[in-house]
């Protein structure tokens, strides 16, 4: 499919799941970060014309970062009138549970629960408004490397670009018309207090990875190997200890 033609279709295929639900949602529901993955996710719902609720949650975030999240919003207002946008500061929230669990203390763990805690949010928000909380991940990430926090923003209903390898969702934002400086940002998570980037973490450029993915000669398969295995627990169903008839 040409870019167009995948826009079209994932938009056509999130209005067509909830208007098939057995009790049909009355809005998406998503979390934007200022990303290329939810800008890109947050478009195709406005797109559905369904209401679409997008949410900014900034915990302790850089400016730059939340900067392009409010600039994502104020463009989804602005090009959609079914969009509403509200921006929920999590770092009062964020304080509270971090000293409470201040015996506990693991900067991992922290960064995680910081998704969590936003994930938290937009189910709030999709139950105070009957709808439904629409993923961001993408192939590479989502059934690739898991790279994603287990019950935070792994934590959807649904997810619409979870198809699409990185480099496509890139392609969809150029065709959609996103702000060309979310489409150049580093892509990063926004979890951790150093900024770091998400290729950082991972060792290895988007491109490197798909292309591991699908190659298994490629020169970084065994690195993409590893970083698999370690995160193949969020990508399978949760053990259940079976009991014997």
């Amino acid at each position: 499919m040409t870019p167009s033609e995948k826009i079209f279709f994932i938009s056509s295929w999130i209005k067509d799941y909830v208007n098939n639900m057995p009790s049909k949602a009355e809005s998406l529901v998503i979390g934007i970060s200022g990303g290329i993955d939810s800008s890109v996710s947050s478009t195709l719902s406005a797109m559905t014309g369904l209401k679409t609720i997008v949410l900014s949650m900034p915990i302790k975030q850089k400016s730059n970062q939340h900067d392009l999240s409010l600039k994502h919003q104020e463009w989804l207002v602005k090009k959609f009138k079914n969009v509403e946008a509200h921006t929920i500061n999590l770092d009062e929230l964020f304080s509270t549970f971090s000293s409470s669990l201040s015996n506990f203390d693991n900067e991992h763990g922290m960064a995680n629960s910081r998704a969590r805690l936003r994930m938290t949010t937009l189910y709030q928000v999709a139950a105070a408004n009957k709808g439904i909380v629409v993923g961001t991940g993408n192939k590479i990430e989502d059934f690739g490397v898991g790279f994603y926090t287990k019950y935070g923003d792994g934590g959807v209903d649904i997810s619409p670009i979870a198809d699409c390898n990185k480099t496509e969702v890139w392609e969809l934002g150029k065709e959609l018309g996103i702000l060309e400086e979310i489409i150049q940002a580093p892509p990063t998570d926004g979890l951790w207090d150093d900024g770091r980037t998400d290729e950082g973490q991972l060792g290895l450029k988007y491109q490197e990875l798909e292309e591991a993915m699908n190659n298994p000669n490629s020169p970084n398969r065994a690195k993409y190997e590893n970083i698999r295995k370690q995160n193949l627990h969020k990508m399978e169903r949760i053990p259940v200890c079976k009991i014997p008839n």
